[in-house]
């Protein structure tokens, strides 16, 4: 498929999306969260894609929504509010639960829904230069759709403060709070990038896809007798998978798994 508003580029088994329309700042509007979510799905189905980059063109990451798609949206009845607010809210949920790893590649101003874009992706590169903000309460909205993702970023304290003020913030406050996982400069920013892929790329693609499902399942969850159950069985489900015996096996043999070296693709 073709894509207007955005770009996706292979390699080996790589995968980088890259928002396009850097003349709105990748502000968003419903093509754009139409094609999102398409390309996220068709990757996360393409076995042969095991990292995906989510990056922008132009000097700001993305403005949130675009200011001609708010204005038609001021017109709309309530159904199609909903409707609107429903593909959003779909949209980041088909980012969260991507089974790739995703790395969202931040080289500038990220608002309001651009902050839920990069709160739904799994770890965060940003430059020093940087900015955030959750500009919604200054236009009269709220962050509804984003907000499971950046209160689980965040968490609820910060969440309190930035929520409600609208106040902008910069890299090293975002690493601060956890949204983002490491700030580098701009020079340094895809070579770090590029570490972090290279080192997800370096692991057994069904363990990765079974750590994230773990970190989804377990992180709410009290800590009885239920939880601990299940735990014990994905770990001696995982033992015994495919992968698992294969990464044991080169690990004691001191050779590559045959996810690096394309003897055996999955």
């Amino acid at each position: 498929m073709s894509y207007q508003t955005l770009e996706i580029e292979h390699h080996a088994h790589l995968a980088t999306l890259w928002l396009n329309r850097p003349d709105v700042r990748n502000a968003f509007n419903e093509t754009s969260i139409a094609e999102i979510t398409h390309a996220f799905r068709q990757l996360d189905q393409d076995r042969n894609v095991r990292v995906i980059v989510l990056a922008a063109r132009g000097k700001a990451f993305c403005a949130g929504a675009d200011l001609n798609w708010m204005k038609k949206m001021a017109g709309h009845s309530d159904a199609e509010n909903l409707a609107d607010a429903g593909a959003l809210a779909e949209m980041m949920k088909v980012i969260y639960r991507c089974s790739k790893p995703v790395v969202a590649r931040v080289q500038g101003d990220c608002y309001a829904g651009g902050l839920g874009l990069v709160s739904a992706c799994d770890m965060v590169i940003a430059t020093e230069h940087a900015g955030f903000c959750l500009s919604e309460t200054r236009l009269g909205l709220i962050p509804a759709t984003i907000s499971p993702y950046v209160i689980r970023a965040i968490g609820e304290r910060a969440a309190r403060r930035y929520f409600l003020t609208a106040e902008r913030f910069d890299a090293a406050e975002a690493k601060r709070i956890g949204l983002v996982h490491e700030v580098v400069d701009e020079a340094s920013l895809d070579q770090e990038v590029s570490r972090l892929t290279d080192a997800l790329l370096a692991c057994s693609p069904h363990a990765l896809d079974e750590a994230k499902r773990l970190i989804h399942d377990v992180s709410c969850e009290p800590i009885d007798d239920a939880l601990i159950a299940d735990t014990v069985r994905r770990i001696a489900d995982i033992r015994s998978s495919e992968q698992g015996r294969e990464g044991v096996q080169a690990f004691l043999n001191k050779r590559k798994p045959f996810w690096l070296t394309g003897s055996h693709e999955q």
